[in-house]
């Protein structure tokens, strides 16, 4: 299922939460253990997510969820990734078609590299 992110600046928690399928309680015990999120709040204290921020919502719900990581799990392969690449991540997230092709570039290129470091080196 591909989750397709309106293009807005901010989202409030429950829209957040109707986009990822994650609960509010939830999303604010992430922000607590993970501490790669903040989201911004405005004036009357409410917390306005960004879309980057919902795709490391969805990013920690695949580790979390799919991939059966733990949370101290999750917590250290965010430390080992470095500054969260999004564009590096397996995503459900809708693709355009060009986006698509460059994704597919990518890899055939990515493993031309491996086959080609791989076939250089001796036995």
């Amino acid at each position: 299922m591909d989750i397709e992110i309106p293009d807005k600046l901010y989202f409030k928690i429950g829209e957040v939460a109707e986009l990822t399928g994650i609960k509010p309680h939830v999303l604010r015990y992430w922000e607590s253990e993970f501490g790669v999120f903040r989201p911004a709040k405005s004036q009357s204290k409410q917390r306005l997510y960004r879309r980057k921020d919902i795709e490391l919502v969805l990013y920690l719900k695949d580790l979390l969820y799919r991939q059966g990581f733990t949370i101290a799990g999750a917590r250290k392969k965010l430390r080992e990734d470095g500054p969260v690449n999004i564009s590096q991540m397996s995503l459900p997230l809708a693709q355009t078609p060009q986006q698509q092709a460059l994704a597919e570039l990518r890899e055939d290129l990515k493993r031309l590299r491996d086959s080609l470091s791989t076939s250089g080196k001796p036995d």
